[in-house]
């Protein structure tokens, strides 16, 4: 691409530094911290976090610009800090964010020694935004290039982003039919009578800096990857030079007549978040579906709904994903707040009276009584529109990508849940995973790409799920498992279990265990293997555990 080099143009609250508004202090001695350690430590009453990397003393931000978690309680290797909640990643030395959940940089301090003595600078503006975005440039005039993101989720998001960080001067268009601007969707299941400004990742103002034009309820209808085009539902076809498919998915309806009943719900938007959370309040809940999303919502509603059912196809919720006993752990914890599980179970009909659902059918005859009913039994890929052209999709119509985000058409990229992608830690296995942060991961590989800066997609999957207000962590891609290593208990609620496959770990998941599986996460994306004997040892000192 010709004219990514802008003049550098940096948003206000990113690299520019005021020195009236500086505090310095010694906060240790030069003896305190060993190369590869870290500590938080204070500045003018700011949390700071304090790195000894590769020789050199540095100062970031302690704050996870994601939601906050002290990285001090993080995993530090070479000159990355690994979050201990979500495993978003910077760099210790300039504070830049090098794997997400998190879309910001950390503030960078100053560090000084002096007399075997350390001390460090803030800027007291920088330290209250907590945050910093990476320099981005504009538009430029004269540079002709399209790109067009068809989505408005993590995936077209992130890969705008770096465009325009990497000095991309063309024109950015991102077309979605949602009526808004990308937000959080990780919320949704967990906060549901959340307010849509709340969970906005950036704000329009963003956009408009930044030169990235967003086009609201706009559905792409067709694709002509011989003449470049995009025809939109309004008529208005649009041509481009590089094209990124992240249109995502859309939630699973059960086949039954009943489903267009009053108060049958299904999760996608915040709006259908809040309608569920209105509709639920002191009623009797039916919830088919064990899957993530269904276990939060049940663990959202038990203080709220007067009863709950959870339907399941399986014998244990996510038994294929994290296995029996964490589906165990997940019921019983469900099941002392009265949680009501049928397991092995199906609806076979839904009975309503006055247009409204009033009871449902299941396979083993069992008739529940439900004022609401939330469907939560899968996914599909929203990629209809792109029958007809010469798109690549598998057998379930997920489009088909290479390690660099490409699908078989020139110049076409695609990411995010509606893609089916190769896994670099599972020997490049094409699978379809449905996390926020491999979506960002996406996001920002086909920018690269997009730019002929080859880059492989090499991200370790990383997922975590909210039970009763505590978190069970995931990370590695674990299908087909053949044992399990336990650090603790899975009745004390404090564990750590170690997936195996021929004698190596290839994930971890955890609860009241941090940061094992940001440990876990951080060997397996520098390629090492944890082996199973490293794994049964009880030297777990690499985990870094608190």
């Amino acid at each position: 691409m010709s004219g990514t080099k802008p003049p550098r143009r940096e948003p206000p609250d990113s690299d520019s530094e005021d020195t009236s508004e500086e505090v310095t202090e010694m906060v240790c001695l030069e003896s305190d911290l060993q190369d590869g350690q870290m500590m938080e430590v204070e500045v003018g009453r700011h949390s700071v976090l304090l790195t000894h990397s590769e020789g050199k003393y540095s100062a970031i931000g302690n704050q996870c610009t994601h939601y906050g978690a002290p990285l001090s309680k993080g995993v530090i290797s070479g000159n990355t800090v690994r979050c201990p909640w979500h495993g978003a990643c910077f760099n210790v030395h300039t504070g830049d964010l090098e794997e997400y959940p998190g879309i910001d940089c950390l503030p960078c301090h100053k560090v000084k020694i002096q007399n075997s003595k350390v001390y460090v600078t803030v800027n007291k503006k920088s330290l209250r935004l907590g945050k910093r975005i990476k320099g981005m440039g504009t538009a430029v005039s004269g540079v002709t290039h399209t790109v067009l993101l068809l989505g408005g989720g993590a995936v077209s998001l992130i890969c705008a982003e770096i465009l325009r960080q990497e000095r991309f001067g063309g024109r950015i268009i991102m077309a979605t039919r949602d009526h808004l601007l990308p937000y959080d969707k990780t919320r949704l299941s967990k906060v549901m009578n959340v307010e849509s400004e709340t969970i906005l990742l950036r704000r329009m103002e963003f956009f408009h800096q930044y030169d990235i034009e967003v086009w609201l309820r706009k559905e792409a209808l067709s694709v002509d990857t011989e003449r470049k085009t995009v025809t939109f539902n309004d008529g208005s076809v649009q041509s481009y030079d590089h094209l990124l498919i992240s249109t995502g998915c859309r939630a699973k309806a059960l086949d039954l007549p009943g489903m267009k009943l009053d108060n049958v719900k299904m999760l996608e938007t915040p709006e259908d978040a809040r309608k569920i959370h209105a509709a639920c309040l002191g009623c009797n809940v039916v919830l088919v579906g064990t899957s993530f999303v269904g276990m939060e919502i049940a663990s959202y509603l038990i203080d709220k709904a007067s009863s709950i059912t959870v339907i399941g196809s399986s014998e244990l919720p996510y038994q294929n994903t994290l296995g029996r006993e964490i589906g165990k752990v997940t019921m019983m914890m469900l099941a002392e707040k009265n949680v009501k599980f049928y397991m092995n179970n199906s609806v076979t009909e839904i009975k309503g009276v006055d247009g409204k659902v009033k009871e449902v059918v299941l396979k083993s005859g069992k008739v529940i009584p439900a004022d609401v009913l939330i469907v939560g039994i899968g996914i599909k890929p929203n990629s209809e529109f792109l029958r007809g052209s010469n798109i690549e999709m598998d057998s379930k119509n997920f489009v088909i990508v290479d390690k660099f985000m490409r699908t078989n058409a020139p110049n076409v990229f695609g990411g995010g849940d509606v893609s089916t992608f190769p896994l670099s830690m599972a020997k490049n296995r094409l699978v379809t995973i449905g996390h926020w942060q491999m979506a960002q991961s996406h996001g920002r590989i086909a920018a690269l790409n997009m730019l002929n800066r080859p880059t492989e997609l090499s991200s370790v999957p990383f997922y975590w799920t909210v039970l009763l207000g505590t978190t069970i962590r995931y990370a590695g891609y674990g299908e087909g498992y053949t044992d399990i290593v336990l650090k603790g208990k899975f009745e004390d609620r404090k564990f750590l279990a170690l997936y195996i496959k021929d004698d190596e770990v290839i994930a971890a998941a955890s609860l009241n265990y941090d940061p094992a599986v940001s440990a876990v996460a951080d060997r397996l994306a520098s390629g090492k293997v944890i082996t199973r004997k490293e794994a049964e040892s009880d030297d777990l000192s690499w985990m870094q555990l608190s």
